[in-house]
């Protein structure tokens, strides 16, 4: 099993919204990340969205690009993004999506030896602007990661050997990679080793920390600073014959 990675598709839950408003590059971009979703991922390979899937602002509205996206290869894993409205109620989101795909809020999944968790995230201490009310946010999803790790953990130890701590994201856990935050202190001390963010678009993706830093690696994956093509995470990539489907700053 493979995993990989991409975030912020921004697929456009019936409001007619072109991406290329934000850029040439954006022209086309579902079809290109299909093109190339469809040569590298194998049916029992995990496909991590971490957030801003849909620009829909109701359920209804998101249902064509949820089912765009279970129609690919793979089995997915979902995680609420800043911009995706739809997303209302952990109950309802999971009743509707179609099979073969998951959804992540406050609880942690397990996937053979990979146990998944993660929360939104907000605003770091340190950002621009950073105000009273992203404080409150911030130290709301700071204990909301704590209560999926502490999930993930339990469920770590379940089945014949011990699970790997994988932590989805969508705003970056540091305002700089130099800064440790809450995020940053609870991904360490649970031992979590791969975290895989979005959020980030256009100039801020040039500073945009992914690597190694205090023991843990980041990626992100903002699928336009991943040129419009899934990021391998985890596993061994079996290449396929067959192709079709023809910041640090702020996000969008």
């Amino acid at each position: 099993m493979s995993i990989f990675a991409i975030s912020d598709l921004h697929l456009p839950g019936g409001t007619c919204k072109p991406m290329d408003v934000f850029g040439a590059h954006w022209a086309g971009h579902f079809e290109r990340i299909c093109t190339d979703w469809r040569a590298r991922v194998q049916a029992d390979d995990l496909v991590l969205l971490p957030g801003d899937l849909s620009w829909a602002m109701q359920m209804e509205q998101a249902l064509p690009d949820l089912y765009a996206i279970g129609a690919l290869p793979g089995r997915k894993v979902l995680l609420r993004g800043n911009h995706d409205y739809w997303w209302n109620g952990i109950g309802r989101v999971r009743a509707a999506l179609p099979a073969g795909m998951f959804a992540l809020q406050n609880d942690a999944l397990r996937f053979g030896r990979h146990v998944l968790c993660g929360t939104r995230g907000w605003l770091c201490p340190g950002a621009q602007q950073f105000g009273a009310e992203d404080e409150r946010i911030y130290r709301r999803e700071v204990q909301r990661l704590e209560l999926s790790l502490q999930q993930a953990v339990r469920r770590a130890e379940e089945g014949p050997e011990p699970g790997e701590l994988l932590a989805m994201m969508h705003y970056p856990p540091f305002a700089e990679k130099e800064t440790p935050t809450g995020f940053t202190a609870l991904l360490e001390a649970f031992g979590v080793r791969t975290v895989v963010y979005g959020h980030l678009h256009g100039a801020a993706l040039q500073s945009a920390f992914s690597g190694e830093l205090r023991g843990t690696v980041y990626h992100q994956v903002s699928c336009d600073g991943l040129h419009f093509a899934l990021k391998r995470i985890a596993g061994d990539e079996t290449p396929r014959a067959e192709k079709s489907c023809g910041q640090r700053g702020k996000g969008l």
